[in-house]
């Protein structure tokens, strides 16, 4: 099937959502220094606190996402209240170094959540539907993405690939018990695939944050980027989605990878 040319033109925007210079490039720029210099004053264990950290706010999230992301009418101005939002959390956070930055993460992820979930309504997503929720969800692990990153591997198609199985089953549990339960395997692979590359994002941020000039102000702008960056995924990311149930997934990442 031909794409026509609106639509052609709207996957180049998707793309380059997708593809724009990584949020590892945006925050260095944001503190005037590599992110490689953040890195070096964070303290000695950070990795695990973070990853900890990450685990918890993703399953806050899906608690959410579960509870509260069926029913709303679409607002296409809500980015802004929640880029606020999330900027205020940053500068309380950035006040408090690494401790005060595992403290807004979990608000911070449930905010974005939110602001993703607009962004899927207004693409025509059915949020009545558990499969479009946790394609919510799914944008934090696409939009972990490292500079470096092999596109045949981790491009945007493979990881999509490589959630599927775990969003599918995921899904189809959280339809049979309509519950949160932290224990069940299906929700642990899940949480565990978007964990492992959201994880690298929250990596960048705390280095980021970590930057002595940076502190409760330049938490805010911190924040305001990290949100920047995930709405700009899920803009990208459900602009696919709504095309491939118009012209099939095949046909959209035939002409995806020929842009």
């Amino acid at each position: 099937m031909e794409i026509g040319d609106t639509h052609l033109e709207q996957l180049r925007t998707a793309k380059w959502l997708l593809e724009k210079p990584s949020l590892a490039a945006r925050l260095a720029d944001s503190v005037g220094l590599p992110l490689e210099k953040g890195f070096g004053m964070l303290p000695e264990k950070w990795s695990a606190a973070i990853q900890k950290a990450v685990n918890d706010a993703l399953m806050k999230a899906l608690d959410a996402a579960v509870k509260s992301l069926e029913g709303r009418p679409a607002n296409p101005k809500s980015g802004s209240f929640h880029r606020v939002a999330v900027a205020a959390a940053g500068a309380a956070g950035g006040a408090f170094g690494l401790a005060g930055l595992l403290l807004e993460l979990p608000l911070s992820t449930v905010l974005m959540l939110r602001s993703i979930a607009d962004i899927a309504r207004e693409e025509g997503e059915d949020l009545t539907q558990m499969e479009s929720r946790l394609s919510c969800l799914e944008v934090f692990a696409i939009g972990g993405r490292q500079p470096g990153d092999d596109a045949a591997e981790t491009g945007y198609f493979a990881i999509r690939a490589a959630l599927a199985r775990s969003v599918s089953e995921a899904a189809r549990f959280l339809a049979e018990s309509g519950a949160v339960n932290r224990g069940a395997p299906a929700l642990v692979r899940f949480i565990t695939a978007v964990s492992s590359r959201f994880g690298i994002a929250v990596s960048e941020k705390a280095a980021a944050m970590a930057v002595p000039v940076v502190g409760a102000a330049g938490g805010a702008m911190v924040n305001s980027i990290f949100i920047s960056h995930f709405q700009d995924v899920a803009r990208g990311h459900f602009t696919i989605r709504r095309l491939e149930r118009i012209y099939g997934a095949e046909v959209i990442q035939q002409q995806y990878q020929a842009i």
